[in-house]
């Protein structure tokens, strides 16, 4: 597989598109937005001269990186050449399933389709098409040029062929894939999402501040960052969506997503793609936000 089109070129479809690009595919980058196509090719060419500036690549690298990149605003001329489409739209199931639908009419029939989604079932998105063997899940971590791990889901009805092929173009990024089955929010965010609604539910409560509840996680548990603080990272709206697909999927109540979540997503406080989620990141800083205190009294 030599021809790779990637729908969607927001954060997480610039950052498939770079690293596959950076690593000699030819890439079609497809976006309805002409727009949301020249900021993320301009957040492709940022990323490389950071690379650039720790000598981790060179300037013919940057060069060559972005000539096998051509940007289409239409499915049908972006995937018409495909061997691997990769799919990474807005966490919506209805608009994925419209998605599908569209690739499998317009991509070439022996095709994979692959979603870089964070919880939707791949089973269901398999269905809006004619190819469900076809369809698998590449599931990229953000942000995707540093992040190594790809979790790979395969669907009730996915091949062993498409599986190992898609095991195999991951590694040739230079990523880990990592196999799971097709149950709500996979492995990845089945665990992750509940320890962040804990971490907002520990805030809303009044157990501690946001800085205090960073700092124990990462002091006391070694993680990298705090969970209200990736929170921020992956996007409020984003978590608040995959929590809902947990509990509707699995009939728990425990992945029910804590009020204070729901209250910051419906008052536009996502996080980094926003200004402002539990920090603020504005001019490139992050300083404490005060979210509101709810109490369960």
């Amino acid at each position: 597989m030599n021809n790779i089109s990637v729908i969607g070129a927001g954060t997480m479809g610039n950052g498939i598109a770079h690293v596959f690009a950076q690593n000699g595919f030819k890439v079609a980058l497809v976006d309805i937005s002409e727009e949301a196509l020249k900021k993320g090719l301009s957040t492709i060419s940022k990323n490389l001269d950071r690379l650039i500036k720790k000598e981790k690549i060179s300037e013919t690298d940057k060069t060559k990186t972005l000539s096998n990149i051509e940007t289409f605003s239409a499915i049908s001329e972006g995937v018409k050449n495909a061997d691997l489409v990769v799919e990474a739209a807005t966490e919506n199931q209805e608009l994925k399933l419209k998605i599908f639908s569209e690739l499998d009419k317009q991509s070439p029939e022996n095709a994979i389709l692959a979603s870089n989604t964070s919880s939707i079932s791949i089973t269901k998105i398999a269905s809006a098409t004619n190819r469900p063997e076809k369809v698998i899940g590449m599931h990229f971590m953000n942000p995707v040029p540093i992040m190594k791990l790809v979790e790979v889901i395969n669907g009730y009805l996915t091949d062993k062929a498409t599986s190992s092929a898609v095991l195999e173009i991951s590694k040739k990024l230079g990523k880990t894939p990592v196999l799971a089955n097709d149950y709500p929010g996979f492995v990845a965010n089945r665990i992750l999402m509940p320890m962040i609604n804990e971490a907002i539910l520990s805030l809303q409560s009044g157990v501690a501040g946001v800085q205090e509840i960073d700092e124990i996680m990462k002091l006391g548990m070694a993680h990298p960052m705090g969970p209200l603080q990736l929170a921020d990272f992956i996007g409020l709206d984003v978590c608040l969506s995959i929590l809902k697909v947990l509990q509707d999927g699995l009939g728990d109540d425990k992945y029910a997503p804590s009020p204070l979540l729901v209250n910051m997503v419906n008052a536009g406080q996502l996080g980094v793609k926003s200004g402002c989620g539990f920090y603020s990141w504005g001019h490139g800083t992050k300083d404490l936000i005060v979210a509101p205190q709810f109490s369960d009294n």
